[in-house]
């Protein structure tokens, strides 16, 4: 990944964090890394632990950011998640969601921000 790009991408999570910390998510972690990945984000939304995966892009003209979350995402996301539980020594009582926002712009630029609950079902 190149340097502005790198940024662009830190800069949204960052943005995503304030974003659902303010609708009363806690964050647990950032940018965890897996043998499968990175998981931009885990949080705490209540009683439920959520991976939530954040796609930033300073433009919409080559198509909104949700849409670059396609099956072979969803599957690797899966197995971070798998990963992490195990990692953790969280058992299989734990209540898990997948999440995902969307951030478009730039930090020299407005931006808006969408979130999505249950991403994967």
């Amino acid at each position: 990944m190149t340097d502005g790009r790198h940024l662009l991408g830190a800069w949204g999570e960052a943005a995503a964090a304030r974003f659902l910390e303010e609708k009363g998510f806690v964050i647990l972690e950032r940018n965890v890394r897996t043998r499968y990945g990175e998981l931009d984000l885990v949080a705490r939304d209540g009683d439920v632990l959520v991976f939530v995966e954040v796609r930033t892009k300073s433009h919409t003209v080559f198509g909104h950011p949700f849409e670059t979350i396609d099956r072979r995402k969803i599957h690797k996301l899966q197995g971070m998640a798998r990963w992490y539980l195990q990692a953790r020594s969280l058992g299989s009582g734990v209540t898990c969601r997948f999440d995902a926002v969307a951030v478009v712009g730039t930090p020299e630029t407005a931006c808006s921000i969408e979130h999505l609950r249950n991403v994967i079902s």
